[in-house]
């Protein structure tokens, strides 16, 4: 294979918009895809017995307040506005999230203002806590036990496979506490769906000339010197053949169920009781509100450990993490036609739209 080949690891978000920016440069790319289709874990299809678009490893709701990163996009396909409404089962009901005024009034039976309501959450917190250290201590000063235990404690530690106190309080830092009525999931400017599912954008992202997509087919890291230069979106562990340790990850698994009409009336309703075995239960037809369908299909998600053989999800990032990590990212530095992206590559939670910038920024001056 001709050295003047740019090798790409990973038809995501993050290799897809490389591969389309490097081929619009007239540079020849072949992109290695493991699995049987293009857009990782963003993967949208028809479910086969309802026509239902399902989002097949778990629901991804674009957002992002970065305006190149919207309009490009927008480039390759269209993209309807969407408001994610997340609801939240606790064992005195279901109520908004993240936690709002309205959910502050309703959980605690009162009738406060924005005002009111921001002084009464922080006489609920831990005064005696510091600079948070974990997640649990996170929620402890900011919002109190009671919130803490009924909307996070246990959701958490299903999600995450351990106590929420081994978890960087950063975990908690990405999720708000609103004192105004506003029941968006996110507050960023612009949010929605695109029309015809993510695989059908990444598709067309690597439908050009220049782009050659192998499916099914692993990159492996020996043939690095076969190519001009790699870009690398897979586990870092997994390119340097695990020598400091695998990194851990948390991967779910999707149970499916069908009914006639509707289920729970939202796309995302998260169970936060650590005695119901389920994280979430996703519902599908409410991610396509511009559909008609008389059935439904929705699934409900189990986390656990990831393992050799398993789809590596979220990164744990917990000590012993982190120590490896350190490792690797000096394997990396050696790495000199190797450039390593996206949440899998550098072992970070990413949302889309910050893999999609990363990806633009990396191959901004790359000619």
């Amino acid at each position: 294979m001709s050295g003047s080949i740019i090798a790409v690891a990973g038809a995501g978000f993050s290799g897809s918009v490389v591969a389309r920016e490097l081929a619009e440069r007239g540079r020849r790319v072949v992109v290695f895809e493991p699995r049987a289709h293009v857009a990782g874990n963003c993967h949208t299809e028809r479910d086969a017995s309802t026509g239902i678009q399902v989002h097949r490893y778990g629901t991804h709701i674009f957002n992002t307040d970065r305006q190149d990163v919207w309009d490009y996009v927008n480039r390759f396909g269209k993209f309807i506005p969407f408001t994610n409404r997340v609801r939240a089962v606790t064992g005195r009901g279901t109520f908004g999230l993240p936690i709002n005024l309205t959910t502050i009034n309703r959980f605690f039976g009162r009738n406060f203002n924005p005002q009111q309501a921001r002084q009464f959450v922080a006489g609920l917190g831990d005064s005696s806590i510091g600079e948070p250290a974990n997640f649990e201590e996170q929620a402890l000063k900011f919002i109190g036990r009671e919130l803490y235990e009924a909307f996070f404690y246990g959701y958490t530690k299903k999600h995450w496979g351990c106590e929420p106190r081994e978890l960087p309080a950063s975990v908690l830092k990405r999720l708000p506490v609103r004192f105004t009525a506003e029941d968006s999931y996110y507050d960023t400017r612009y949010q929605a769906l695109p029309q015809d599912g993510y695989t059908e954008i990444v598709r067309r992202m690597l439908d050009h000339p220049q782009i050659e997509v192998r499916l099914g087919e692993w990159f492996r890291p020996e043939t690095k010197n076969d190519f001009e230069r790699v870009f690398y979106t897979g586990p870092v562990d997994a390119y340097f053949a695990y020598k400091a340790g695998r990194l851990s990850y948390r991967t779910v698994r999707f149970e499916r169920e069908e009914a006639p009409g509707d289920y729970q009336g939202n796309a995302v309703v998260n169970y936060c009781q650590p005695e119901i075995p389920y994280t979430r239960i996703h519902e599908s037809k409410y991610l396509t509100p511009w559909e008609k369908h008389d059935c439904t299909v929705y699934f409900h998600e189990y986390s656990f450990e990831t393992g050799p053989q398993d789809l590596p999800y979220y990164p744990k990032r917990l000590a012993t993490d982190l120590e490896r990590l350190a490792c690797y990212q000096e394997y990396v530095k050696h790495e000199s036609k190797v450039t390593f992206l996206g949440r899998l590559g550098t072992y970070r939670y990413l949302n889309m739209d910050q893999v999609i910038g990363e990806a633009l920024d990396s191959v901004k001056n790359y000619r």
